[in-house]
């Protein structure tokens, strides 16, 4: 039945109502204060600021900071009171694995290990525990910290799982150890031959058990896939051991298309706190994910596709990284090549055409050359602020480290490596080609930005241990005294703040956070000590009580 006009009235008053209220100008919220901190930041130009309290807007970001003199805000939305406490910005990790890390958390971590025997002990009593599993999986094992003088075999792992696979990644993400089971089940025998960029460790033709760089594949395609459902909980490992060490942000390197969507199945459940700057794994990954170029930044500024990640070579520790001359401890290997002149070319073309950020892992100095050739060709077609990233360049020939200070090339480099690879990097390149090699202040001092990492979980993502290591050069044992090679030593503000505000930087990201200023984001840490006036060893020793991102509390200590 029709309605008659009068029927309708009702219904006009309530929308007239509703769009007079909204059009009645309502007051703003109130601004939150978080006050009575010993607070400390960078400025735009890299000096410290010292503030006692933080003004934020309603919608997280920093309005002011104020000292103590400073008359503070009558109406507030609410104040939290740190009681003296030190507040200083969050770290912003610029090379890690954050899936990586989730993975190796649920999984067997053998990175304490410091023997063999106490790697199989391990292994042994995981299968032991674990029947259910069908494939026994971890990583972490590095045969320099065993000094065993030699790769681990796959007799070493029959001699304790024998019913099934077992297959353990190496600290660097370079090489897989594997049983005979694991081999079986995925085909690999005498007549499998080692694949470009790769290579199989073999003992009398026979395959050892070690397969390295792109040799990982061969046992790679037999290993289970994990379900959506796992890579849920990896993830909620990874994020919170992030913001346990006061990681705010970070680039993840080389992200797959199944881990973006578990970062997207994150973001949707409203389950995703750090930010995450991501670079595909190479091109194809990155054009799945973006289609024609970076993403916007989703989920309040929590994740965008930034980039391309591309590998140059290998690693240092598994023989991989690519060198001019041969290894010093291997006269007949020279490391692996991943890339042909021409293919690196074109992949870097393809990236930048779209607008993506390249990224290349290159840590021996011929694969570093090589990227730094590239770039040289490449810029002259590619203007504009490009901030070509080199990651690691752990090894460069000091005849090319000036050309770092060229086309804004950005430094990304992890200070843990040269306190955890020195002895190694000694061994495998000899004491006369060492003038290169992690060299952070010259990066500096060429103009390049250098910005620091971890690549967790090669090492822990704790970014008090890497700044201690900046400053040092030295271990958590205080060894070698003076620093290794102490020319490269960078102050505790270089080294601060290529850990926070230049990371953020080198991720396109430097007007979003990275330091605590005038419209950036409110995030922040709270830890037990000033790490600006700590020394190396209390640095080192620094714990993070709570960590907040966008002006909210995302982790506290218990």
């Amino acid at each position: 039945m029709l309605q008659s006009a009068s029927s309708f009235r009702p219904l006009r008053i309530l929308l007239a109502a509703t769009l007079a209220t909204a059009l009645t100008p309502v007051a703003a919220l109130a601004d939150a204060l978080i006050d009575n901190v010993t607070g400390m930041t960078l400025d735009k130009d890299g000096k410290v600021v010292r503030f006692t309290g933080l003004l934020l807007t309603p919608d997280g970001k920093v309005s002011r900071l104020l000292s103590a003199k400073d008359k503070r805000p009558d109406k507030l939305d609410w104040r939290a009171d740190m009681k003296g406490r030190v507040l200083i910005p969050g770290f912003v990790d610029s090379h890690g694995h954050v899936m990586g890390l989730g993975f190796r958390l649920l999984e067997l971590d053998l990175a304490p290990t410091k023997s063999l025997d106490e790697a199989k002990a391990r292994i042994a009593a995981y299968a032991s525990a674990n029947p259910e599993r069908k494939w026994v999986l971890g990583g972490g094992w590095n045969q320099e910290s065993w000094a065993l003088g030699r790769f681990p075999t796959a007799a070493d792992l029959d001699a304790i799982v024998s019913d099934r696979p077992v297959v353990m990644e190496r600290a660097d993400g370079h090489a897989l150890w594997a049983n005979s089971a694991a081999m079986k089940a995925a085909g690999i025998t005498a007549k499998t031959v080692s694949p470009a960029g790769g290579r199989i460790e073999k003992i009398g033709g026979q395959p050892s058990g070690v397969f390295v760089d792109a040799a990982m594949a061969l046992i790679q395609k037999a290993v289970p896939q994990p379900l959506a459902k796992d890579r849920n909980t990896a993830f909620l490992k990874a994020q919170n051991e992030l913001l346990s060490h006061g990681i705010t942000a970070t680039a993840d390197m080389g992200t797959t298309l199944d881990e973006w969507l578990t970062y997207r199945r994150m973001g949707d459940a409203g389950n995703l706190r750090v930010r995450i700057m991501s670079y595909g794994g190479g091109v194809e990954d990155s054009v799945r994910i973006g289609g024609t170029g970076p993403t916007q930044w989703l989920y309040n500024n929590k994740l965008r596709l930034v980039g391309v990640k591309l590998y140059g070579d290998g690693a240092l520790g598994s023989r991989g990284a690519w060198l001019k001359q041969p290894y010093a401890d291997a006269p007949g290997q020279t490391g692996l090549g991943f890339m042909s002149d021409d293919v690196i070319r074109n992949l870097m073309s393809r990236a930048a055409m779209d607008k993506y950020q390249v990224a290349v892992h290159a840590i021996g100095d011929r694969a570093n050359a090589q990227v730094l050739d590239a770039i040289d060709e490449l810029a002259e077609t590619y203007k504009g602020d490009r901030r070509w990233r080199i990651e690691h360049a752990q090894i460069v020939d000091p005849a090319d480290l000036p050309r770092f200070g060229k086309h804004g090339i950005i430094a990304s480099m992890q200070p843990v490596h040269e306190t955890s690879d020195r002895t190694m990097a000694e061994a495998r390149l000899g004491p006369a080609r060492l003038a290169g090699a992690y060299a952070w202040n010259t990066m500096l001092k060429n103009g390049a930005p250098l910005v620091f990492g971890s690549d967790y979980p090669v090492e822990s993502p704790d970014p008090f241990a890497g700044w201690a290591a900046a400053i040092t050069r030295q271990g958590p044992d205080g060894q070698p005294y003076g620093g290794w090679q102490p020319q490269e030593i960078v102050t505790r503000e270089q080294a601060w703040r290529a850990f926070t505000m230049d990371g953020a930087y080198a991720g396109f990201a430097e007007e979003l956070f990275g330091r605590l200023g005038h419209g950036q984001q409110a995030d922040f840490v709270i830890v037990d000590r000033n790490p600006l006036d700590a020394n190396p060893t209390e640095l080192r020793a620094t714990k993070v009580e709570e960590t907040w991102i966008g002006g909210q509390k995302v982790w506290e200590r218990r």
